[in-house]
């Protein structure tokens, strides 16, 4: 083989090296650069490589998670994880233009199509820290299902509205009984009615 020959041998071998799948064995995520361990083949298991993701986003893939590693130069001894994914917890049946975030337990974020976003949370408690404020804009109705009631640790709670209290027997509201008990009399055994109550509701 002519050195011209090897050389193009040498290069194309490189070429080849570039790009490899894997599956994930063991993953760190203790140092500032994540790092897993991956198995390439029968033969080959490389240790302490690391992970990239885009900004903003961090995950530890489950072991077995196919990665695609790329490596510099076709070097074997210096790759980068650039893409994983878990064929297990992979949700399904998305269309086009869809987005979600998801556990491998099952939690998800989910961006549909139609516009409306699903949040499942598989029956764990969903806790929001250290806000200054949070404010929910709805164009409709604001609705809480909790069959185990509601709590407010709270020294006050204010509606600029009417509240209504068993609103599917009770046509009252709030307001509305004050202004009947505010207004309301007894008829007198002696004759005629009681004055309204002297102190106002």
């Amino acid at each position: 083989m002519s050195g011209e020959q090897g050389i193009m041998s040498r290069l194309a071998r490189r070429v080849l090296l570039l790009v490899g799948r894997a599956r994930v064995n063991l993953v760190n995520d203790g140092g500032a650069a994540q790092q897993v361990q991956v198995t390439v083949n029968e033969l080959e298991t490389i240790d302490n490589l690391n992970r990239l993701a885009e900004f903003g986003f961090t995950s530890v893939p489950p072991q077995g998670s196919d990665v695609a590693v790329v490596f510099i130069g076709g070097d074997r001894s210096n790759g980068v994880v650039v893409a994983s994914g878990h064929q297990a917890s992979r949700p399904r049946g998305l269309k086009a233009g869809e987005t979600m975030i998801y556990t491998q337990d099952g939690k998800q974020i989910y961006l549909t199509a139609s516009g409306g976003i699903v949040i499942e949370a598989k029956g764990q408690p969903v806790t929001i820290n250290d806000a200054s404020n949070v404010t929910c804009n709805c164009s409709g109705v604001f609705k809480v299902v909790a069959p185990g009631g509601v709590e407010f640790d709270t020294p006050t709670v204010k509606s600029t509205g009417d509240i209504v209290d068993h609103s599917g027997t009770n046509p009252n509201s709030m307001a509305q009984m004050r202004s009947i008990y505010n207004g309301h009399n007894h008829n007198d055994p002696q004759g005629g009615t009681v004055s309204t109550p002297n102190q106002a509701m």
